[in-house]
């Protein structure tokens, strides 16, 4: 298998890092839900050495993830966990949990999911880190945005650029607050919610 690779990740990951570091620097352990194609997880888990690393996704995605693995030999970094937001999460507690490009491509109904499992794994205090693109009051941030939601949802209409409010919201109704939304490269945004 060739060991698969994003562009996107190369472009975004030092931004998010940069974003991610104040959000992480008292955490200890990072589950990392939607690893792809594991790029991400072997930058941060470098840069981020005082964190334990853990990569989830399906199973379709942990040879690649493996792949990327097998050259840096972390001990930081841990192997993909079987995770589908479908099911039960495998693992216990974890200080924060990252996912990147992912609500724009799972359903609702998933996304759902998503915060009642941050709900039973992270630790009182802990963090979650969203990374993708937003709209906010019904509104593209650019007309890129609003092409790019038009192609995912002709592939799935489940799918598509969520709103920032509803996503606030849900995160809220699972006693996370919003502590910031910063703007990133190529018209993403970096969510920051916080266990109450």
């Amino acid at each position: 298998m060739t060991k698969p690779f994003s562009q996107a990740c190369e472009n975004n990951k030092n931004h998010i890092l940069k974003a991610l570091q104040p959000a992480l620097q008292n955490a200890g352990s990072v589950l990392e839900i939607g690893s792809g194609t594991g790029q991400h997880s072997v930058f941060f888990a470098k840069k981020l050495p005082h964190l334990q690393w853990y990569t989830s996704d399906r199973e379709v995605n942990h040879q690649g993830i493996k792949l990327w693995h097998d050259e840096v030999q972390l001990a930081n970094l841990h192997p993909p966990l079987l995770l589908d937001l479908n099911y039960s999460w495998p693992l216990n507690k974890v200080d924060a949990i990252y996912t990147a490009n992912t609500f724009h491509i799972v359903s609702w109904e998933l996304i759902t999911r998503f915060f009642a499992g941050v709900n039973q794994h992270l630790n009182q205090q802990g963090v979650v880190c969203v990374y993708g693109p937003f709209k906010y009051k019904g509104e593209f941030t650019s007309p890129s945005n609003d092409e790019f939601n038009s192609l995912l949802q002709s592939r799935d209409p489940l799918s598509g650029i969520r709103d920032f409010e509803a996503v606030e919201q849900l995160a809220v109704q699972y006693g996370l607050k919003l502590l910031s939304d910063t703007a990133m490269p190529a018209n993403n945004q970096l969510l920051i919610f916080k266990r109450q």
